[in-house]
C-alpha cells in the first residue's frame, strides 16, 4: 500500500510539510541504504584482494600461528616446516614428508587462457609450490597489499585457509 493511499497526501506534500528536515533525513536514509547494499552486495571484497609482490618480497621466512614456516630462497627453493598441519597437505601423498621443494609464480601463459608456473617471472598473486617428495603441487595465493601481503596454500582460493593457516612474511 503507498503512502498516498494510506494518508491521502503525496509523498512531495509530505516533505514540504516536514521542511526541509525531511528532505535531509531521507536523503541520508538513502544514501546509508546504498552504502550497506553495495557493501553486502561486494561480500566486502575489499576487506581481501589479491596482492601482486615481487620475487624479492616472496624470498626470507613465512610463519603462520599453527607453527608452519616457508622458507624462500633467491634460487627459487624453499623449506617447510610443519607443512602438514595445513589442511591442504592432505591432498598430497605423504604429508609429513613435506619439507622441501621449488617455487614458481603463475603466469599466463602465452596464447592460452591457463596459468602455468614460471619460476622465470619476477611477480605475480599466485605461487607454485611443488614439494620434492612425494610429487605434490599446492598453489599459495597471496592476498592484502604489496607493503604486508598474507600467503594462503590451499587448493580452492574461494575456500581460504583456516584463520591459522595465513602466513606472514617475518
Amino acid at each position: 500500500m503507498g503512502f498516498g493511499l494510506r494518508t491521502g497526501r503525496s509523498q512531495s506534500d509530505c516533505l514540504e510539510a516536514w521542511g526541509g528536515m525531511g528532505r535531509r533525513l531521507c536523503c541520508s536514509i538513502a544514501f546509508v541504504a546504498a552504502v550497506v547494499a553495495l557493501t553486502v552486495s561486494c561480500g566486502w571484497a575489499v576487506a581481501i584482494h589479491a596482492a601482486e609482490i615481487s620475487a624479492d618480497q616472496v624470498e626470507g621466512r613465512w610463519t603462520s600461528e599453527a607453527d608452519t614456516s616457508l622458507t624462500f630462497h633467491e634460487d627459487r627453493t624453499f623449506t617447510a616446516e610443519h607443512f602438514d598441519k595445513l589442511p591442504v597437505a592432505h591432498d598430497c601423498g605423504e604429508p609429513s614428508a613435506l619439507s622441501s621443494g621449488r617455487w614458481a609464480f603463475y603466469v599466463p601463459a602465452e596464447g592460452d587462457q591457463f596459468n602455468t608456473a614460471d619460476e622465470t617471472a619476477a611477480r605475480g598473486t599466485v605461487l607454485s609450490l611443488i614439494f620434492t617428495t612425494g610429487d605434490c603441487e599446492v598453489r599459495a595465493y597471496l592476498f592484502g597489499d604489496d607493503g604486508a601481503p598474507v600467503m594462503c596454500p590451499t587448493g580452492d582460493a574461494d575456500v581460504g585457509c583456516p584463520g591459522d593457516g595465513y602466513l606472514h612474511r617475518n
